[in-house]
């Protein structure tokens, strides 16, 4: 059986701003996707997230500029044409490098954020 297609554009209501950088909401449940989250970030020139765990796996990709990822003290770097895969439950932090980036995340509904060593997870509203 299939369902109807959702076209879901970036809103106001579903963009956050954090001193990192923002994130733009796309699809989620709120939006129709009952499997998978997805979002734009674009992060400021050497801006960084901050240093953070998400308990489901991440697909970064690159659609401007150029993303270090600092996974459990793996550091790597890609830019547009490439993906970033980080694992569910690591520590992880990016930083836009070299300029100002933008990247499409991709992630299964229900992921939750927390500082390294806190029990508190909090949504993320721009994947929901």
């Amino acid at each position: 059986m299939t369902g109807p297609v959702y076209v879901v554009s970036e809103s106001r209501q579903r963009t956050t701003v954090t001193p990192a950088g923002s994130m733009f909401g796309l699809a989620g449940p709120s939006q129709g996707s009952s499997e998978l989250s997805t979002w734009r970030v674009a992060l400021d020139a050497e801006a960084s997230t901050p240093v953070h765990v998400i308990d489901r796996e991440q697909v970064w990709m690159p659609l401007a500029g150029r993303f270090e990822v600092e996974v459990e003290g793996d550091v790597e770097q890609a830019g547009v044409g490439q993906a970033l895969v980080l694992p569910a439950g690591a520590v992880r932090q990016l930083t836009a490098v070299g300029g100002a980036a933008e990247a499409l995340v991709a992630m299964a509904v229900g992921g939750r954020a927390a500082l390294p060593g806190s029990d508190d997870r909090m949504s993320l509203p721009w994947a929901e």
